[in-house]
């Protein structure tokens, strides 16, 4: 639940800066940092897309996929803990190599952008807490599972 509502919050950071991006919106409130510069920057853009839009895009996945796994129906599917611990993961490496950027290479920070990293860096350690539990409890699962089998009884001559 905790990744489904942090990704809401990236939605909207994301549609934020995708519409400044675009012209919609004249001028981002940026009480620190050079937000401005930032976008406007030729790193702001990837593949032809904003890189806020491909942020957008990126948490509406995992949106839908974190909506998914807290079904009661999936809630213990170890596919859908992988596929969002590799998604979310995938997002901190791309909002580390953002960071970078901005660091060192437009010398600028943009507060959204760092919110944005935060955030996915929020959600990959609940992700991955989460798949840490999920293999723990099938673990035990599976010790609880051979338990039986070393109180066997000895056989006697």
């Amino acid at each position: 639940m905790i990744v489904a509502l942090l990704s809401l919050v990236g939605v909207f950071v994301s549609i934020y800066l995708t519409l400044y991006k675009l012209g919609y919106i004249g001028q981002l409130n940026c009480a620190v940092g050079s937000c401005e510069t930032v976008n406007t920057s030729r790193w702001a853009t990837f593949l032809g897309l904003p890189v806020a839009a491909w942020g957008l895009g990126f948490y509406l996945v995992v949106f839908a996929v974190s909506m998914l796994a807290i079904q009661e129906r999936y809630e213990d599917s170890r596919a859908l803990s992988v596929l969002l611990t590799g998604l979310t993961g995938w997002g901190v490496l791309f909002s580390g190599w953002l960071t970078y950027l901005e660091l060192f290479v437009i010398d600028a920070i943009c507060i959204w952008c760092v919110t944005s990293a935060i955030i996915v860096l929020i959600m990959f350690a609940v992700s991955l807490a989460d798949l840490r539990d999920l293999r723990g409890a099938s673990d035990a699962g599976d010790e609880s599972a051979r338990e039986p089998r070393s109180r066997a009884t000895p056989v006697t001559d």
